[in-house]
C-alpha cells in the first residue's frame, strides 16, 4: 500500500516518559507495532491479524480522524438531529368570565329614594325654608324658624345622598337583554333579572342583547375550488353567550365576529354560482371555523350559510362567456345525437321496406 509505513510508535508513559518499542519485536505491553499514513490515525498491527496471539496487549483508545493537516480539511462531525419542541396546548384563558351579580329588589331602592326625600322635606321645614302651601299640603305645624346652619346642612347631604343612591340604583330589566357592571375599570357580574331592581350606583351598565340574532353580510371575497374569484353574501345566526367576554374581552363584539365571517371565507373553497354540489359542506366548514375562533369572545355562532354567491365584476363577463360556450356545445351535441339517431330510424326503415 502506497504512503504506509510499519513503524514502532512511542506511548507515552503516565509519568511523563516515552518508552518505545523495538523495530523487530512485539515490545511487550507497551510497544505495539503500529501502521500509519498520512491520512489515518495510528493502527496497531494485531488488529490486522486477528490469527496471532497478542498478549499482554494494553487496549488502545479511539481516537478522532481529524482533518489532513496543511489541507485545509475540516474534521468530519455528525449532525445530531434535535427533534423539534412540541407546540404547547393552549392554556385556560385568564379574561373574565360571566358571574351573577348581587342585586337588591327594587322596593328597597325605593324605600330609600322616599326616606331621602322626607328627610329633604323635614329639613326645609326645620330650617324655616318650606313654602306655607308645602306645610299646608303636607299638615306640618307653624315651621320653627332655626336658619340654615351647619346641623342644616349636614340633614341636607345625609337625606340627598340617601334619595339619591335609592333612586339612582334602581335598574329595570328586560327579556333578552342584559346589563354588565363594572367598578374602576373590574368585572362586578351580570344581572340577567327582569323587573325591577336595585344595584350600585357607583358602578357601570353596560347594556348587551342576549336574543339569538342573526347578521347578513354583504358581498365579501371568497374563491371556489379552482381559484376563481367570486363575492359572496352570507347568513350568520349568532348570540352572545358569555356577556363579560364579549363586553371585556373585545372592543366590539360584533365587528370581531364580522372579521372573523371575512376571514374563514379566505379559507373555505365555495361552490361555483348556480351549482348546488359542495354548498352544504362550505357550510360546514364555515360554521365550525367562525365558532372556534368567537368562542373566545364570548360568542355562540349557530350557523353561517352561504346566502348569495357570484362571480366577481373582474371576472364575471369571462365566466358569463364561458358558460354561454358550455350551453351552445351542449346544445349541438344534442342535436347531433338527434340528428344521428332520425338518420338510423330511417335506415332502419328503408331496409324494413326492402
Amino acid at each position: 500500500m502506497a504512503g504506509t509505513s510499519t513503524t514502532a510508535s512511542a506511548v507515552p508513559d503516565p509519568e511523563g516518559c516515552e518508552r518505545t518499542s523495538p523495530p523487530g519485536g512485539r515490545g511487550g505491553p507497551f510497544g505495539a507495532r503500529l501502521i500509519q499514513n498520512e491520512a489515518t490515525t495510528e493502527i496497531p498491527v494485531h488488529l490486522l491479524f486477528r490469527d496471532d496471539p497478542c498478549p499482554d496487549v494494553p487496549p488502545v483508545a479511539s481516537t478522532v480522524v481529524g482533518g489532513r493537516r496543511g489541507t485545509g480539511e475540516q474534521p468530519r462531525f455528525r449532525r445530531r438531529r434535535v427533534p423539534a419542541p412540541a407546540r404547547p396546548a393552549a392554556g385556560p384563558d385568564p379574561g373574565p368570565v360571566e358571574r351573577p351579580a348581587r342585586v337588591l329588589p327594587g322596593a328597597v331602592g325605593l324605600l330609600a329614594g322616599a326616606c331621602g326625600a322626607a328627610g329633604c322635606v323635614l329639613t326645609s321645614w326645620w330650617a324655616g325654608v318650606l313654602p306655607p302651601l308645602a306645610e299646608q299640603v303636607l299638615r306640618l305645624p307653624a315651621g320653627v324658624g332655626a336658619g340654615l346652619g351647619l346641623p342644616q346642612w349636614a340633614a341636607y347631604a345625609g337625606a340627598g345622598a340617601l334619595g339619591a343612591s335609592g333612586f339612582g340604583g334602581l335598574l329595570r330589566g328586560r327579556t333578552g337583554r342584559a346589563w354588565v357592571l363594572g367598578l374602576f375599570g373590574g368585572y362586578r357580574g351580570t344581572v340577567r333579572r327582569t323587573g325591577l331592581m336595585w344595584v350600585s350606583p357607583l358602578v357601570r351598565r353596560r347594556r348587551v342583547d342576549v336574543r339569538l340574532r342573526h347578521w347578513r353580510g354583504g358581498p365579501m371575497p371568497a374563491a371556489d375550488g379552482d381559484g376563481i374569484a367570486l363575492r359572496v353574501s352570507v347568513l350568520v345566526v349568532w348570540r352572545v353567550r358569555d356577556t363579560a367576554r364579549a363586553v371585556l374581552g373585545v372592543d366590539d363584539h360584533e365587528g370581531f365576529l364580522h372579521a372573523c365571517v371575512e376571514a374563514a371565507l379566505a379559507r373555505v373553497a365555495m361552490a361555483a354560482p348556480g351549482g348546488t354540489h359542495g354548498t352544504e359542506t362550505a357550510g360546514e366548514a364555515l360554521t365550525r371555523l367562525v365558532a372556534r375562533e368567537t368562542a373566545s369572545a364570548g360568542l355562540e355562532v349557530l350557523a353561517v350559510r352561504p346566502a348569495r354567491v357570484e362571480y366577481a365584476p373582474e371576472v364575471a363577463e369571462a365566466m358569463h362567456r364561458r358558460s354561454v360556450a358550455a350551453l351552445d356545445a351542449r346544445r349541438d351535441l344534442t342535436v347531433g345525437l338527434c340528428a344521428r339517431c332520425r338518420q338510423a330510424d330511417s335506415e332502419v326503415g328503408v331496409n324494413m321496406l326492402n
